[in-house]
């Protein structure tokens, strides 16, 4: 008996459709235009450029989403915004100068902006908040690479000890998501971290296709989709009522990252990342900061300084940090204390707004004073 025609021309449909998306996703494997996607974008466009690159795990509630696509988080800043008139300053760094649990307008960034710095030769100041959450120098040499390609006329670069080890330097999500580009920044400039074979493995032919790909399409959508309402609403971090704040009484353990008192070393520590960056910057001046940490009150503070940190293994950090700026050269700021306990929210690096304030504060000092940087606000 003769098949229905019907049920002949639905085959043929299902078995060309079929076809076609194998071919779509042959071709997308083939040309893999991640970096091309990732230049698509809105923003400074249709709505203005984000004050800070998208992270958002909540992304209903903050309008806001994570994607993992370098481009793509360059292309939604602001700093994507041409300024020819402008002394332009970024900052890279991790989530205490992304501002976690800060407003867009209460990190130290926003405040620099708003502090009516300008540059001997008139041009205003334009500060760039390019920090990013997770603790890596690895993680910041990336984005800083990136940034460069933006013609910064100053790099102010935070640290502190946790972002330094060279054994957790690949736990950043981002740089396990961008493997190629961290295996090649890692080859240029000489460095090698432990577990890099296994932790930056290059996307397989799978990965490079459409349905290997979807979910950083999806996040590139979504991003875009968010754009209109970053721009109505300037919302983009959701920031609970309540918290668990950092951690006042701490524990006696003296061991740190598996090494014990008097073990801390420059070789232990990634300044090599540091040095790359400086030797990437060129001409551009790259100020190191130590970034502020928590200084606890509480049980067996005379043993911790917080959470993170025993006294003897940040004490001796601090130490190697400015040996090793003096043997180089770098320029330093050190601001590991300057802001009072009370202002710290939810971790040992995360402060409130007037932790901020304190921090943009002696920015302002350091750079007029370093720079000739001058205000014009009283």
């Amino acid at each position: 008996m003769d098949r229905h025609p019907g049920w002949i021309f639905l085959r043929n449909v299902i078995i060309k459709a079929a076809g076609l998306f194998i071919l779509l996703n042959l071709a997308y494997a083939w040309i893999y235009p991640r970096e091309t996607l990732g230049a698509v974008s809105g923003y400074n466009l249709i709505f203005p450029g984000r004050v800070r690159f998208p992270h958002g795990d909540v992304p209903e509630k903050a309008f806001n989403i994570t994607t993992s696509n370098l481009r793509a988080m360059y292309a939604s800043h602001v700093i994507s915004a041409p300024a020819p008139d402008e002394f332009r300053v970024a900052i890279v760094g991790d989530s205490s100068v992304w501002g976690f649990l800060l407003e867009p307008d209460q990190t130290f960034t926003a405040r620099l902006n708003n502090s009516g710095l300008v540059h001997p030769d008139g041009r205003s100041i334009q500060f760039y908040n390019l920090g990013y959450p997770t603790l890596s120098v690895t993680k910041d040499l990336l984005i800083l690479e990136r940034a460069i390609e933006y013609q910064p006329d100053l790099i102010l670069w935070f640290v502190t000890l946790e972002s330094l080890p060279k054994h957790t330097q690949l736990e950043s999500p981002i740089l396990q998501l961008n493997p190629v580009q961290a295996r090649d920044l890692l080859d240029r400039n000489g460095m090698t971290l432990p577990e890099q074979e296994e932790l930056l493995k290059p996307p397989t032919f799978w990965d490079r296709t459409i349905v290997g790909h979807r979910a950083e399409l999806s996040e590139l959508i979504r991003l875009q989709l968010f754009g209109f309402t970053w721009a109505a609403t300037g919302v983009d971090h959701y920031i609970p009522e309540t918290y668990n704040e950092r951690m006042e009484d701490l524990s006696s353990e003296v061991e740190y990252k598996n090494l014990q008192p008097g073990g801390m070393a420059a070789g232990t520590l990634a300044f090599e990342a540091i040095e790359a960056g400086m030797r990437m910057a060129g001409e551009i001046p790259v100020v190191v900061i130590n970034e502020p940490i928590f200084i606890s009150q509480g049980e067996n503070s005379e043993i911790r300084y917080n959470f993170f940190y025993p006294r003897w293994a940040y004490d001796e950090y601090r130490l190697l940090l400015h040996e090793r700026a003096e043997q180089d050269g770098w320029q330093i700021l050190d601001l590991w204390d300057v802001i009072p306990p009370h202002e710290f929210t939810d971790s040992a690096i995360h402060y409130s707004p007037a932790g901020a304030d304190i921090v943009a504060s002696r920015l302002a000092d350091f750079l007029e004073t370093r720079f000739d940087i001058m205000s014009l606000v009283d």
